[in-house]
């Protein structure tokens, strides 16, 4: 009896560790943040979109949406980025002369092929001072 019970709490705790890893292992990556990536600066006369998607694929987190996060505030032209693990939403506010939705797609994608883009929606934000938008469906 207590044989089982050791079988059953060493099943359980590997269940629990390898829950947020991916069926393909090479494939996992980590993404860190460098400290100068959080104090960049950015160019008050920029225009700047905003895109709002969903990722599906993900299955933490902590694991998953927030590695995803890191990695798409680290890319260069980013003001903001936030990935909701819950409703599988993402937005991210970049310069579109540094950035498209293109290479957004891509960084969220090299993190894990499991991951993917769907629902793309952007708006475009014609600079800081005017308030103009136009919402564009991809």
């Amino acid at each position: 009896m207590k044989f089982l019970k050791n079988i059953i709490s060493i099943t359980g705790i590997l269940i629990t560790l390898s829950s947020c890893m991916n069926d393909k292992k090479a494939e996992i990556k980590t993404v860190n943040l460098s400290s100068e990536k959080i104090n960049q600066k950015l160019d008050p006369n920029a225009v700047y979109s905003k895109a709002e998607f969903n990722i599906k694929g993900m299955t933490c987190e902590m694991g998953c949406a927030k590695t995803i996060e890191k990695k798409l505030a680290k890319m260069d032209g980013v003001k903001s980025a936030n990935v909701d693990f819950k409703n599988e939403l993402a937005s991210v506010e970049f310069n579109v002369a540094k950035l498209n939705t293109s290479s957004i797609t891509k960084a969220v994608s090299q993190v894990s092929d499991n991951y993917s883009v769907e629902n793309m929606q952007t708006i475009k934000v014609t600079s800081s001072s005017n308030q103009s938008l136009e919402r564009k469906f991809n």
